[in-house]
């Protein structure tokens, strides 16, 4: 199993930081263009909430592909957990973490995975998945963090 953990601090509060991060539209936004992802099942648009799941198709390593999430864990606005429910991993926790520092929020991704196929499986992992996954994490963080600083901006 592969562990990824990523932070971000954004100027903007913690409850419109944790609004945009459970946000499908806002997801399907800030996540790399290449992979034409978008949501085709469950909450296909706005917020998400506790118990509810979404699925999403995607375009990774020349695939398309569906992933369906969960949301496991819900702590407004502090944290949320999606759970891969059905996809092409052999398991995914995705913990979200929001803490309010100095005006600014802290946002923390801790990303749990598994590869199936076993032996061939982890050695993926570690030399192509590990990296990717972090890459795509930090540009839509960042790319949240655009967003999120822009609408503090524009409500001035």
């Amino acid at each position: 199993m592969i562990t990824i953990k990523t932070e971000i601090e954004i100027s903007a509060p913690i409850q419109l930081c944790f609004d945009l991060a459970r946000d499908i539209e806002v997801h399907t936004k800030t996540v790399w263009r290449h992979t034409k992802e978008k949501a085709i099942s469950g909450v296909t648009s706005g917020p998400i909430g506790q118990g509810e799941t979404v699925t999403f198709e995607a375009i990774h390593f020349l695939v398309r592909q569906r992933l369906t999430s969960k949301i496991t864990e819900y702590q407004q606005p502090f944290l949320f957990v999606d759970e891969m429910q059905n996809g092409a991993f052999k398991s995914l926790r995705h913990i979200h973490e929001f803490k309010q520092r100095n005006g600014k929020t802290l946002m923390r991704d801790t990303l749990y995975f598994e590869a199936p196929l076993g032996i061939i499986g982890k050695a993926v992992e570690k030399l192509i998945l590990k990296k990717y996954m972090k890459n795509f994490l930090e540009h839509r963080n960042y790319q949240l963090k655009l967003m999120a600083e822009e609408k503090m901006r524009s409500s001035l």
